[in-house]
C-alpha cells in the first residue's frame, strides 16, 4: 500500500485491513487471465493462500482455516534512515523471505503486516511503516512518528553519510513523540559488502553511537538474510518486554500499541513484577 504523498491522513486499522486483503486477493489471482496463479499445473487458490498466509509467518505456518485477527497485541514499527540503505530490503526478506538486486524507491510510505509469537501462546500482529528516506517526504514520514512504538533505525554501513544521519533521524523523532515512548534497534545494513572491503563504517563506531543513543545494535544484510529475523525479533521482544515492565503503557487515542486483553497485561505485570528499593525515577525518557 502506497499513502497519498499529497496528504496527511492516516488509514484506520479498518481500511488498513481492508487494503492488505485486496492485496492477497491480487496475489492469489490474476485478473488478466483470470486463472490461478501457482507456476505449477494443479495449484488452486487454495495452495496459494497457503503459501501467501505461510509467508507472512515463515517461523508458524498457519492452515489456511486460521483467522488471522487472532493476536494479542499490535505492535506499530517505523522503519526510518536514508534513502537507499535498504530499508525495504530488509522488510521484503523478513516478511516474505525475498531479495530482490532492483528495488523501485518507497514513495510516501508502504504497510507491510507481519505475526509473530513472542512466547507460547502470545502473538503479536506487526504493522510495519517503510518510509521513504528522501528528505522531499520527510512532512509524510513525521506524520507517522507519534503512533509507532518501535523503529529499525537503518544504514548502509559502505555509506558513511547515511551513518552520520542517525542522530538527526533519532533526534527528530524524539521530538515529536512526545509523551509517548519509541524504542529503537540501530541497524547496519549490507554487511555482505564486508567481504568485498567496501565498510566504511566499523563495528565499533556503530556499538559507539548506539551505546550514546541507549540502544543495541545489529549487523544485517537483506541479500543473504543474515542477522534480518532477530534484527525484527530483537525490537519485537523489547517493545513486548517494555509492555511488561510498564516502560511502555497502552494509552486513550495512541495506536502505537493495541491490546485485545488489557486485564490479562495487567495480571502479566503483576506475576512478573519484582520489589525494588531503588528510588523511582518520574523524569522517563521518551526514546530508547
Amino acid at each position: 500500500m502506497i499513502v497519498n504523498t499529497d496528504s496527511y491522513y492516516l488509514p484506520t486499522d479498518c481500511e488498513v485491513h481492508d487494503k492488505w486483503l485486496l492485496r492477497l486477493f491480487l496475489n492469489t489471482w490474476s485478473i488478466k487471465d483470470r486463472e490461478p496463479v501457482g507456476g505449477e499445473a494443479g495449484v488452486g487458490i487454495a495452495g496459494r493462500l497457503q503459501a501467501v498466509f505461510t509467508v507472512f509467518t515463515p517461523r508458524f505456518p498457519l492452515p489456511v482455516t486460521m483467522d488471522l485477527t487472532l493476536w494479542q497485541y499490535q505492535f506499530r514499527i517505523i522503519m526510518l534512515g536514508d534513502s537507499t540503505v535498504g530499508k525495504s530490503s530488509l522488510l521484503k526478506r523478513y516478511t516474505e523471505d525475498l531479495f530482490l538486486e532492483s528495488i523501485n524507491q518507497t514513495v510516501g510510505v508502504d504497510f507491510y503486516v507481519h505475526f509473530l509469537e513472542v512466547e507460547p501462546g502470545v502473538r503479536v500482529k506487526l504493522q510495519f511503516w517503510d518510509t521513504a528516506g528522501q528528505e522531499r517526504f520527510r512532512s509524510v514520514t513525521r506524520s507517522y512518528y507519534r503512533n509507532s512504538v518501535g523503529s529499525l533505525l537503518v544504514f548502509d554501513l559502505t555509506n558513511r553519510a547515511s551513518f552520520d544521519h542517525i542522530k538527526e533521524w533519532h533526534a527528530e523523532v524524539c521530538e515529536r513523540v512526545r509523551p509517548h515512548k519509541v524504542l529503537f534497534v540501530l541497524v547496519g545494513q549490507k554487511n555482505d559488502r564486508d567481504a568485498h572491503g567496501e565498510r566504511v563504517v566499523s563495528r565499533e563506531q556503530a556499538e559507539k553511537l548506539a551505546g550514546q543513543l541507549g540502544m543495541p545494535y545489529v549487523e544485517a544484510s537483506a541479500k543473504t538474510g543474515q542477522n534480518v529475523r532477530d534484527a525484527f525479533e530483537l525490537l519485537t521482544r523489547r517493545v513486548y518486554q517494555g509492555l511488561l515492565s510498564g516502560e511502555v503503557e497502552l494509552q486513550e487515542g495512541w495506536d502505537g500499541v493495541k491490546c485485545t486483553a488489557p486485564q490479562a497485561l495487567q495480571l502479566q505485570r503483576a506475576s512478573t513484577a519484582q520489589p525494588s528499593t531503588a528510588p523511582k525515577n518520574d523524569n522517563k525518557k521518551c526514546c530508547g
